[in-house]
């Protein structure tokens, strides 16, 4: 992988002059090839990680396991496709194993998030079945970890 595209996976905060530095680069040459990244959707956004339990964030999160019927002519694409459309879906993946799409839904409250799979998600044509986990805390979050270890204890080893 380029290493700027690294750099930028690590911390998309990073301005170009900075980057540039720690690539030995001209800044001119980085933001070109930041730009052409854009403009050929190999990046595609930049996001923030927010731990919302210190903002007194209450949003409810949920894992949808969707068993689906694959059409003729799309296979899972239009399906998945139509899914990943709604406003309450954040994610959606074609699996392998016992199930075929994974959903991560977001919602303001249990009732919400049950409202969305069972009046908009699971009457879609093509749908079989779904099972719905409602994610409880997270404890790392894309790679970062939501809480700092405190005063550096680390876990017992016992042989």
């Amino acid at each position: 992988m380029d290493p700027l595209l690294k750099l930028l996976l690590e911390n998309a905060s990073l301005q170009p002059a900075q980057l540039a530095a720690m690539l030995n680069l001209p800044e001119a040459t980085v933001a070109a090839r930041i730009s052409e990244y854009e403009r050929d959707h190999v990046i595609l956004g930049y996001r923030t990680i927010i731990n919302e339990e210190k903002l007194g964030m209450e949003l409810v999160r949920a894992v949808i396991e969707v068993k689906i019927t694959p059409e003729r002519e799309g296979g899972f694409d239009r399906l998945a496709g139509r899914i990943a459309k709604y406003d309450e879906v954040k994610s959606c993946y074609l699996m392998s194993g016992g199930y075929d799409l994974l959903v991560i839904v977001e919602g303001d409250s249990l009732r919400e998030v049950a409202r969305f799979v069972a009046e908009k998600l699971a009457t879609l044509q093509g749908v079989l079945s779904t099972a719905t986990h409602f994610m409880l805390k997270p404890y790392k979050e894309q790679g970062v970890l939501m809480t700092r270890e405190q005063n550096g204890e680390r876990l017992a080893v016992s042989p």
